[in-house]
């Protein structure tokens, strides 16, 4: 009983921690003026990861694909599918609030999608379909990686989450990516 309470107290304390770095990283950020050319990068790739990149993508892929067009993007579809799904009941498990509720941003006025933060859907479909498709096609890894990356960041300098939320994104995003490669046996 009393290692299950240790347990308890550790796994709290490491939450507490967390918070912690998280609300620093976000006084931080949520005050530092980027220069103009970061702040068009961080909306441009926030605006691509709602989707209309990744869906871009997915044509690309069925157009010019080859014979492994059909089982690339059926992996990136299944792996991002599953990652909204789960995203959404994590979400409101979690009840995490955003960091724009806790500080304003001194240049972002981007509004968030939802309530909660934790974790970044955007990062889990970004890392999904990048990395399920990375898989399939490893020449354009590093283009879809970049890609996946900028939105990441672009979650926490627009002060839509914070740090913890977009690599819990990255980590969930990219187990679905390798889950549905290997379900599409790919790579």
């Amino acid at each position: 009983m009393q290692a299950v309470q240790r347990s308890a107290a550790l796994g709290r304390e490491m939450l507490r921690y967390i918070a912690r770095r998280d609300h620093g990283l976000m006084h931080r950020v949520h005050r530092w003026r980027a220069p103009r050319w970061i702040r068009v990068w961080m909306l441009c790739a926030t605006r691509g990861g709602d989707g209309w990149l990744w869906y871009a993508m997915g044509l690309i892929v069925l157009s010019f694909g080859g014979a492994g067009r059909f089982r690339a993007v059926g992996a990136a579809a299944l792996a991002a599918g599953t990652g909204i799904a789960l995203f959404l009941q994590l979400k409101k498990a979690a009840g995490r609030r955003r960091p724009c509720v806790f500080e304003p941003h001194c240049w972002s006025t981007l509004l968030p999608p939802d309530q909660f933060s934790f974790p970044s859907g955007h990062t889990i479909t970004a890392f999904a379909v990048a990395l399920s498709l990375s898989l399939a096609y490893p020449d354009m890894a590093a283009g879809l990686l970049f890609c996946a990356v900028s939105v990441a960041i672009s979650r926490i300098l627009l002060g839509m989450h914070f740090l913890s939320d977009v690599l819990a994104g990255a980590t969930i995003g990219a187990t679905l990516a390798f889950a549905a490669a290997w379900a599409f046996r790919i790579g």
